[in-house]
């Protein structure tokens, strides 16, 4: 096995709730993906607010999906 060191700051390592100085690659790995997953959510978010998606209801989004869907019928 071999080891890897990473070097982060003292307010990334609270940022990301680091409880030990040594981590194993799995766990190092569940840790940035869910900052990552974190980020994109927030992305997201202010996208469907900028573009009024965030307003739609459950009822607009079946609608537009039977319509893609029928689109997507027609022209294959």
């Amino acid at each position: 096995m071999r080891t890897l060191s990473i070097s982060i700051s003292d307010l990334e390592y609270n940022k990301f709730g680091i409880k030990a100085d040594k981590l194993s690659f799995s766990d190092f790995v569940e840790i940035v993906s869910k900052e990552l997953m974190r980020q994109n959510l927030g992305k997201s978010i202010a996208l469907a607010e900028k573009y009024g998606l965030s307003k739609l209801t459950v009822k607009d989004i079946t609608k537009e999906v039977n319509a893609v869907r029928k689109n997507a019928k027609n022209n294959s």
